[in-house]
């Protein structure tokens, strides 16, 4: 390897450094007009990001971080863009003026892919190790030649070749566990990223010395297979030299690298937190601008100050001209306010067989088991994985069996115990147009995950204005069942419904979960099925109906349509009500009805999706029979029951007999083991009709 690079390389690149370096000036000596949304520029890091950018091609994936506006000019995109994005402007290529500064997303076919960008630090290692792993997927299944409708979209040149991962860091976001998931499962699979750690010495006012017991690079050397190197990340010349090395190698070799780079920050932390409030070093720092450097090396290439010079007056008035063009650029409009949240899906209606004849009837955890494979046979983008989901066990409810078998370990794999790593991994998977089926062994463990789901998968579509929606389907055994005790019984479907962003399922039988399943794949936007385990198998007494005469492989029902499963005519000679429930509650309304012998008086509905709600089915309903009552296992305060009664309460209040009532688990912190405390603990149906009974004499 040539220890110096050409005339040209470097003119670009102080070309791009100075272009970095100009606008931070100009929105410090504008800061009133620039500082109404917050900002933070690439002074300091530019001469690392721009020798990394410069060396990108189309076919890499890049998850720049808040800081690196110098990589995306190396990329390729003009001031102009940034500073529509700085400004909040309609036209910002990223979001539509939705998110801050350097937060970018992009899909141009001529840069590197962007999938989006959030502000929180260190979570984008994850979605770019997905994103690793997947391009690592492709190339084992021979999916580099792109077929599918949703990969195409991904790669419109056809083909995936040697492409590579960046992310890119902060030293202080290292310290975060989520950091460590990512690093594990890159050395563990040898995946071909690089991850780009720029170490400035300071978290906003932490420094170093206060919050990391060691730099990047030594933390490297603790996951075997992540080889890392320290290089001076303020020299031009040594880290695109030294760049060069590591992105030849992960090209060709396919494996995992850390690249630390020692920079200097030299404007403030963003544009609301001052340097001058806190810093101590700003003297040596400055000691260590990566601009003079650069500088020195033109005139040791050859180039004359006034060359220099010149390229210099060009760039502040190109800065300077597009700066001016920004500020008149457009605003966006309250209605697009609304726009984005998801990306429509092709299923509507229900479709196909959904009780063939001759079908046997089969259990609701062998329905979910015979969609997924079915959808695995057809789709060799469509692969599964989580804890414990392979080949040995093939799940903890078995709802995996025989499919790693079928399909073969690098389809149907184990992961370590990483929620935070299934959730959000399923980021970077769909960007490349893969469509991932994940399991959370227990909905007591999804709390990890939360943090993917909701700042990088829910959010994706909406904050990168369309361009990336996370296809994914996220599977959440749920509920008590057989003494499960505090930390596998829990429901949690009040939380991840104020997740906005995502769609969920909850069914209460097998031929729901497999239409809905089909769905969910179809569908490109990230889904979570939430899974009874007590009705998997119908050994619950009363669960009966959670069997069904498995529908044909072309069943599939849409989102959003729920299922009057007990309908009733409007009477006015005796009283009436409707039971809205989802899951385990459909069960005890219907056992409760038939016990009571009221089921031509009481109408139950089946929600089938919790997101989207069938409202309209809902009050339709109420409005017929005057009074109406919530059924959910969870405990009933603050829950997703309850808001949905208020809502029936608001639009239905002119027709309703009696408040609308709801009936959950007890208001208490975890479900205990003991069968005894369980089953006081949570409904049933003698609970339920004596809250019908209740309800009826009002």
């Amino acid at each position: 390897m040539a220890n110096k690079i050409s005339k040209i390389t470097l003119k670009k690149g102080f070309l791009y450094m100075y272009t970095a370096k100009t606008m931070a000036e100009l929105y410090e000596d504008n800061f009133k007009q620039v500082s109404k949304y917050v900002h933070a520029t690439s002074r300091g890091h530019e001469a690392v990001q721009t020798a990394l950018g410069m060396q990108l091609l189309p076919q890499d994936y890049a998850f720049p971080y808040y800081r690196d506006d110098a990589m995306l000019l190396s990329f390729g995109l003009q001031p102009y863009d940034l500073m529509l994005q700085l400004l909040a402007k309609k036209e910002d290529p990223f979001s539509g003026g939705r998110t801050y500064y350097s937060h970018p997303s992009l899909k141009d076919d001529d840069k590197p892919k962007i999938p989006h960008q959030s502000s929180a630090t260190g979570m984008q290692a994850i979605p770019a190790t997905g994103v690793a792993m997947g391009l690592q997927y492709l190339e084992k299944q021979g999916l580099n030649v792109v077929t599918s409708e949703h990969a195409k979209a991904s790669f419109p040149s056809g083909r995936i070749e040697d492409g590579l991962v960046v992310c890119s860091l902060g030293d202080a976001s290292v310290t975060e566990g989520e950091i460590a998931e990512a690093f594990q499962m890159a050395a563990l699979k040898q995946m071909p990223i690089l991850y780009l750690v720029q170490d400035n010495g300071w978290d906003i006012s932490a420094n170093a010395s206060e919050t990391r017991a060691q730099n990047a690079f030594e933390y490297a050397q603790g996951f075997h297979g992540l080889d890392a190197i320290s290089i001076d990340g303020a020299n031009f010349t040594e880290s695109y030299l030294a760049l060069e090395k590591v992105i030849k190698t992960i090209r060709e070799e396919r494996r995992p690298f850390l690249v630390h780079a020692k920079v200097p920050l030299l404007n403030h932390h963003t544009s609301g937190v001052r340097m001058e409030w806190y810093r101590d070093d700003l003297e040596e720092a400055r000691s260590r601008d990566p601009y003079p450097v650069i500088r020195q090396q033109l005139l040791d290439n050859g180039f004359s100050s006034e060359e220099i010079d010149q390229l210099e007056q060009s760039v502040k008035a190109k800065v300077q001209s597009d700066f001016e063009k920004a500020l008149k650029a457009e605003d966006p409009k309250p209605e697009d306010l609304f726009t984005h949240d998801f990306v429509p899906t092709q299923i509507t209606e229900e479709t196909g067989e959904r009780s063939p004849k001759g079908a046997e009837k089969v259990v609701m955890v062998d329905c979910a088991l015979f969609a997924v494979e079915e959808l695995m046979a057809k789709y060799k983008e469509c692969l599964l994985y989580g804890q414990d989901v392979g080949g040995r066990l093939g799940g903890v409810f078995r709802e995996a069996a025989t499919l790693a078998q079928k399909f073969g370990d690098d389809r149907v794999f184990n992961t370590p115990i990483q929620e935070a790593f299934i959730v959000g991994s399923t980021v970077g998977m769909s960007a490349v147009g893969l469509k991932p089926i994940v399991e959370v062994q227990f909905a007591d463990y999804i709390w990890p995950g939360l943090n993917q789901l909701f700042t990088e998968v829910s959010r994706s579509c909406y904050l990168s204005n369309g361009k990336w929606p996370v296809s994914m389907i996220l599977r959440v055994p749920i509920g008590a069942y057989g003494s499960g005790g505090p930390y596998h019984s829990s429901s949690v479907e009040s939380v991840i419904t104020n997740i906005r962003g995502i769609k969920i399922a909850y069914p209460s039988n097998g031929a729901d979960l497999k239409g809905l399943m089909k769905a969910a794949y179809y569908d490109p936007n990230p889904v979570v099925i939430l899974e009874h385990k007590g009705l998997y198998w119908s050994k619950v007494p009363g669960t009966q109906g959670a069997t069904s005469v498995e529908p044909a492989e072309d069943y599939v029902l849409p989102f959003g349509k729920a299922w009057v499963l007990q309908e009733i005519w409007k009477q006015e000679q005796v009283e009436t009500l409707t039971i809205v429930t989802y899951g385990m509650g459909v069960h005890w309304a219907m056992n409760a009805s038939e016990e009571l012998g009221m089921k031509e008086q009481i109408e139950v509905i089946d929600l089938r999706t919790l997101f989207p709600l069938d409202e309209d089915t809902i009050m339709k309903s109420v409005k017929k029979t005057g009074k109406c009552l919530v059924v959910t296992e969870e405990p009933s305060n603050n829950s997703f029951a309850l808001a949905l009664a208020g809502k029936i309460q608001e639009e239905c209040f002119r027709y309703l007999d009696a408040p609308v009532m709801t009936i959950g688990s007890e208001n208490m912190p975890a479900i205990p083991l003991n069968s005894t405390l369980e089953q006081t603990m949570i409904p049933s149906t003698d609970k339920v009709k004596s809250k019908i009974m209740d309800l009826l004499q009002y």
